[in-house]
């Protein structure tokens, strides 16, 4: 097998994905920041609200994303992420033309598959492109990415909502501020992914069997590692839950209960999720790595034990008694986050085989999107009915990160006892 190294060759390509993350993901989060808006000029409630933002993710997710895992596995990783980046931008031009709920649900629809598909393309060809000693500070410039493009969701989704509204904006001084934000991301999104035309495919690494293996037998393989793939996928499927879940209502809930707008927590929030998610990529990406060189059985995801263990009291943000808390808890939950994602991109590509990483990530993402997506956002709106409707999304919202932060620190530890010792090693 060819050993590859993080080398100056390698650094532009692994650049080049890094700045595609935080594209998509900038796409994908951004209509959570003036989400208001929206709501207002459509009469959207806040179960509308949760529909668009949460099962349209979910069914991205769900519909596509194993199919896009199988033709990672398969087929030129290059061109099906020039692809799906096309996709995503066709999703925020949608979104800013968007007539009606239908089409606003579409158009995010878009946007959730054309990132999250993209990330799998991204994580597998980062497998490639490093050995597995050093896939864990690889993988943290693609999460970097990511975690750059949430924050931009914020900061500059927030900051161009109130420049438009300001009138300092004349190209798209005819559109309501939070359509006029999506046409300018649109136009900056389809320039900046430029840079992935110049991709290289590199070779397959760790390949167990064959790529071209009949599905029936990459199930089957995939199968035989349930005992420690179900535990995993329980204990970040939970973290996903959690995380979505505040990032879909952190603005709501800053506005009805703190009594900001956009405008006025754009910058500092952007801020937040862009400097706990880097803290969090770096924390996740050298631990995995330490946890490698250890002794200790699943060592590799001892990390995420931590933050998941961490997350679970950071996910009282919504009921903090300021702002200043509200911003102290909610970027300790970001971090663990940030963590936790990290080490389990990182356990797929290390002790999962090639053939098999772009159907498990996947089989993953479609898991994470049900249930994370599709449950998470909606879940919140239901709770907050129960305790007396929409002015309760706060303590809701607590709930739901609670609960599902704790099931994730149980995930996690099972996780670990049952890993196995490498990609190639026969399943425990």
């Amino acid at each position: 097998m060819t050993r590859h190294t993080t080398t100056p060759r390698t650094l532009p390509s692994l650049l080049a994905l890094t700045l595609a993350m935080a594209i998509g993901f900038t796409m994908m989060a951004s209509f959570g920041t003036v989400q208001e808006g929206a709501k207002a000029e459509l009469g959207l409630s806040d179960a509308v609200l949760g529909v668009i933002q949460g099962v349209s993710a979910a069914l991205a997710l769900v519909v596509f994303s194993i199919p896009v895992g199988l033709l990672v596995d398969r087929f030129k990783r290059t061109r099906l992420l020039v692809a799906l980046a096309l996709v995503w931008t066709l999703g925020t031009a949608m979104t800013a033309v968007a007539t009606g709920p239908v089409m606003l649900f579409v158009a995010r629809v878009l946007a959730a598959t054309g990132t999250t598909g993209a990330l799998t393309a991204a994580l597998s060809l980062t497998a490639d492109l490093c050995p597995p000693e050093r896939r864990g500070r690889a993988m943290l410039l693609v999460n970097l990415g990511k975690m750059a493009g949430l924050g931009a969701a914020f900061g500059i989704g927030g900051w161009l909502y109130g420049q438009i509204a300001a009138g300092g904006m004349p190209v798209v001084g005819g559109m309501a501020p939070w359509r006029g934000t999506h046409a300018v991301l649109a136009a900056i999104g389809a320039v900046a992914i430029l840079p992935l035309f110049l991709l290289r495919e590199p070779a397959r690494q760790e390949v167990a069997a064959t790529t071209h293996a009949p599905f029936r037998v990459l199930a089957a393989e995939l199968w035989s590692r349930r005992a420690f793939l179900a535990p995993l996928f329980v204990g970040q499927v939970a973290v996903v839950m959690a995380d979505n879940a505040a990032l879909v209502w952190a603005a709501p809930v800053l506005s009805r209960h703190y009594g900001l707008q956009p405008g006025d927590f754009a910058g500092w929030m952007g801020t937040l999720v862009f400097g706990s998610g880097l803290i969090g990529t770096l924390l996740g990406g050298f631990t995995a790595d330490w946890g490698q060189k250890s002794h200790i059985r699943g060592g590799l995801l001892l990390g995420a034990v931590v933050a998941a263990t961490v997350g679970v009291p950071a996910a009282l943000f919504p009921i903090a008694p300021s702002v200043t808390w509200f911003a102290v808890a909610f970027g300790t939950l970001s971090l663990c986050g940030a963590i936790t994602g990290l080490v389990t991109s990182v356990a797929l590509t290390v002790l999962i085989p090639n053939e098999l990483r772009g159907l498990c990530i996947g089989a993953f993402i479609a898991f994470a999107g049900l249930i994370g997506f599709g449950i998470a956002p909606s879940l919140v709106t239901a709770i907050s009915s129960l305790l007396g409707g929409e002015g309760h999304l706060g303590p809701a919202l607590a709930m739901v990160g609670v609960v599902t932060g704790t099931l994730s620190v149980g995930g996690f530890l099972l996780a670990m006892r049952r890993a196995p010792l490498s990609a190639i090693d026969e399943p425990i």
